[in-house]
């Protein structure tokens, strides 16, 4: 017999709006029943009361690269694959994350924990575990070196990719002015000024025709792995036009309104980090999420570096309703990649859920993955109550 899970008195978030005082039913891993709370619980399922939290899907996290702190915590201190994927997994499951993307960089920076081999260790792994309780997939950030295009094309081919995104940081190049480019890799990443020398005048040298060339690379990488592309940092409506043109269908992270207008006038999707949003600007004084939500060209919100912001981003007021709020970061970002099965609550969608307690910290007080309960935290009144006999047994 199939196991059959109620959640009851919850404010349901589905895909249009919220069901006050609603329920949702999970028979498996799908969703069998989502309306109104019934005055008797279902029989034979365990019931969950929520006593007014908010139930709404799993988060679908498009990049996030928090997986690289968990393999290095700290400047030459790394820890094991199998233990930085699953502390990875269980951090982002507390924060209501149950497909993760990890943004993995292809590139060769010592000075930062980063080399090709390293990402390649990185994705072979998430290939290949099977012991992680979330969904965990790659998000392969491709800088447009030889050596990073080439590794990229291989993992593709041998482990697989879940999607690509077009990198290119350089001096005077996206997010960074040359001042900008020496003080972010000089203070934030420790690096000493001859690496960041180094790295400047390989990356500068890369000409138009290379450029062009490695893109239609990686776009052909992607074509062959059947998986989106995303432009990152876009700078100006040019650039966006010039990335949409030749078929990518993300601009992540566009830096400035004019960017992220015209990618959204043009179809792709915008995606935006959901700290920005939470701490009201950006860390580089680039364009504020609030902003380009204000003037509705934000599709998904990323958790970028730091998990619980997307979990605390839909309780971020902006004028909308929550249902919108919530898509940004469930069924907006689980449209984008074709997971058409999750990232939301209804009949037959795969029973993804997360139990919010959406208080001054927004926190998940249960976790559902493919209908399995997977965390259970939060007060006795979100505690499980055993299954009711069904009438006459």
């Amino acid at each position: 017999m199939t196991a059959r899970t109620e959640i009851r008195h919850a404010r349901v978030v589905t895909p249009s709006g919220v069901v006050d005082d609603g329920h949702v039913v999970v028979a498996g891993d799908r969703i069998a029943r989502v309306g109104p709370t019934p005055s008797r619980p279902v029989s034979g399922a365990e019931t969950v009361d929520a006593d007014g939290r908010v139930l709404m899907p799993g988060l679908v996290d498009l990049h996030g690269d928090d997986i690289e702190h968990h393999r290095s915590p700290r400047s030459g201190a790394r820890t094991d694959l199998r233990t930085a994927v699953t502390t990875a997994d269980r951090a982002n499951l507390l924060c209501g994350v149950t497909t993760k993307y990890h943004a993995v960089a292809f590139e060769d920076a010592p000075d930062d924990g980063r080399s090709l081999d390293e990402a390649t260790a990185l994705a072979d792994e998430l290939a290949t575990e099977g012991y992680t309780l979330g969904d965990n997939r790659l998000h392969a950030r491709c800088e447009l070196t030889a050596g990073s295009v080439e590794t990229v094309d291989r993992v593709a081919a041998e482990a697989g990719v879940d999607l690509l995104s077009v990198m290119h940081h350089a001096p005077g190049d996206g997010q960074y002015d040359d001042g900008e480019f020496e003080r972010h890799y000089v203070e934030d990443r420790n690096w000493p000024a001859e690496a960041i020398d180094e790295v400047a005048a390989r990356r500068d040298s890369l000409d138009g025709a290379t450029r062009s060339e490695r893109i239609d690379r990686v776009l052909e990488i992607a074509r062959r792995a059947g998986v989106p592309v995303a432009s990152h940092d876009d700078d100006s409506a040019a650039s966006v036009e010039e990335m949409a043109e030749r078929g990518v269908t993300v601009s992540e992270y566009p830096l400035t309104l004019d960017a992220a207008v015209r990618a959204h006038d043009l179809g792709l999707a915008t995606a935006v980090g959901a700290p920005n949003l939470v701490r009201g600007g950006s860390l580089w004084d680039n364009l504020a999420a609030s902003e380009a939500i204000d003037r509705g060209v934000v599709d998904v919100l990323c958790a970028d570096y730091h998990p619980p912001s997307l979990l605390a981003a839909p309780f971020v007021e902006t004028g909308e309703s929550l249902a919108t709020r919530v898509n940004r970061v469930t069924r907006n970002p689980a449209d984008v990649v074709g997971l058409s099965d999750r990232g939301r609550i209804a009949v037959d969608a795969r029973a993804d859920l997360v139990l919010v307690d959406p208080g001054a910290t927004p926190t998940a007080d249960r976790v559902f993955v493919g209908g399995t309960e997977v965390v259970r935290t939060g007060p006795e009144s979100a505690e499980s109550r055993q299954p009711i006999p069904p009438v006459g047994s």
